[in-house]
């Protein structure tokens, strides 16, 4: 039995590459849409928020020295075509995805519309949020927590590599420790950098609890949905 019923997991562009210096590695996204797909034929609604870090580094060069504004708007763009990639592989998968875009391009994705969006999640699709909020100078960290906000999520899944919040950077210091759970003013105060810090503090006012945890960990997202204790939980009030 799931233990939500509606969920925003926010992927990073990274975790597209698998072992590859940049792009989008076919066979990682196809593992990580099988347990998408896992979760989604349990009956939990599936929101996904997508970074563009992966198609971004490969123009790391040609963007040194670019006014800021002008590149989080190439970085916007990087996310559309991650998403197109993530509802191409799930529609190979049979899942029925959807791409809404906070920038208009509507000849390939529709626009973000909230409304829509809540009636797709309630329909049983799968929509995908690109082009982070539609502004510049705010991360898709910041992106994610809006959009759970705004759909009633009932927990962010931030998928990275790293399998939960540490006392210290794991691959540097041996005994570092992983946070079952920490409340959101503990992560303050000891900077533990669960996310960026505007989307930390929405997800704070808005009570919105956060699940760090490895997407490359096989399993790792059906067992949180199951409610197992995966990765670290962020939340006002630890248990």
């Amino acid at each position: 039995m799931a233990a939500y019923k509606r969920v925003l997991l926010k992927l990073s562009g990274e975790a597209l590459m698998g072992d590859d210096a940049f792009g989008i590695n076919r066979k990682t996204i196809e593992r990580m849409v099988s347990e998408i797909k896992e979760i989604s034929d349990m009956g939990v609604e599936i929101a996904i928020v997508i970074g563009g870090g992966n198609i971004f580094r490969g123009m790391t060069g040609g963007a040194a020295g670019m006014d800021r504004a002008t590149a989080d708007y190439m970085g916007m763009m990087a996310t559309i075509m991650n998403a197109l990639a993530l509802q191409d592989a799930m529609k190979q998968a049979g899942m029925d995805a959807r791409v809404q875009s906070a920038l208009r391009i509507d000849q390939v994705v529709e626009p973000y519309i909230r409304p829509r969006a809540l009636r797709q999640l309630e329909e049983g699709k799968i929509v995908i949020f690109a082009a982070g909020t539609g502004n510049p100078f705010f991360t898709t960290d910041t992106a994610a927590a809006l959009r759970g906000v705004e759909i009633g999520a009932e927990v962010v899944l931030k998928a990275t590599k790293v399998d939960g919040v540490y006392t210290a950077d794991p691959k540097k210091d041996p005994t570092a420790t992983r946070y079952s759970t920490v409340s959101f003013d503990e992560a303050i105060s000891k900077d533990l950098k669960v996310m960026d810090a505007t989307a930390f503090a929405l997800c704070r006012d808005q009570n919105m609890p956060i699940r760090v945890f490895s997407i490359v960990k096989e399993g790792a997202l059906k067992r949180i949905i199951e409610g197992s204790d995966e990765g670290t939980l962020v939340q006002c009030k630890p248990i």
